[in-house]
C-alpha cells in the first residue's frame, strides 16, 4: 500500500451504510485495519441520523437496501453534509443513471478490496473519482 493513500487519510471518518451485516463488519474491520474510524449504520435512515449527528469524512452506501434505497441515503446526506464525499457500492455492475448524479464514485462489491481505498483517498484529498467508472449505467 502506497505511504500516499495512509498519509491522505490519518484519522478520516468513514459512515458506512448496508443492510447486510456481514458486509458492514467486513467494510468496518477492513477500514478501521487502514486507520480510519468508522461508523456503520444497517439501515438507510440509521445513516442518515448518523450522518446529522456526527461530523464525517466519506460515506460508503450500498445502493440495494430496503426502505431507503442508496440514492435516497445519498440525496439525504449531500443535504445534510454537501462536502462530505459519497462513494456507492452495488453488487450489480450497473445502478440507474440517475444514481450516478448524487455520488462522488462507484465500486461494485467484488472489488472493494482492490477500489475502495484508492477511491476513498481520492475523494478525502479532493478529488473525483466519478472520471474512472468503467460500470455501466442506466437510465
Amino acid at each position: 500500500m502506497p505511504v500516499t493513500i495512509q498519509r491522505a487519510v490519518h484519522n478520516a471518518v468513514v459512515l458506512c451504510i448496508d443492510d447486510d451485516p456481514a458486509i458492514l463488519e467486513c467494510e468496518q474491520r477492513f477500514l478501521e485495519a487502514f486507520g480510519y474510524r468508522v461508523l456503520t449504520a444497517l439501515s438507510g435512515s440509521r445513516g442518515v441520523e448518523l450522518a446529522s449527528i456526527h461530523s464525517v469524512d466519506v460515506v460508503i452506501v450500498d445502493y440495494c437496501m430496503p426502505e431507503m434505497n442508496g440514492q435516497d441515503v445519498a440525496v439525504e446526506i449531500k443535504r445534510l453534509r454537501p462536502h462530505a464525499p459519497i462513494i456507492m457500492l452495488s453488487g450489480a455492475v450497473d445502478i440507474p443513471k440517475k444514481a450516478s448524479k448524487v455520488v462522488d464514485a462507484f465500486v461494485v462489491k467484488d472489488r472493494l478490496g482492490s477500489q475502495l481505498l484508492p477511491v476513498i483517498a481520492e475523494l478525502h484529498k479532493g478529488g473525483t473519482s466519478m472520471t474512472t467508472l468503467r460500470s455501466p449505467f442506466y437510465d
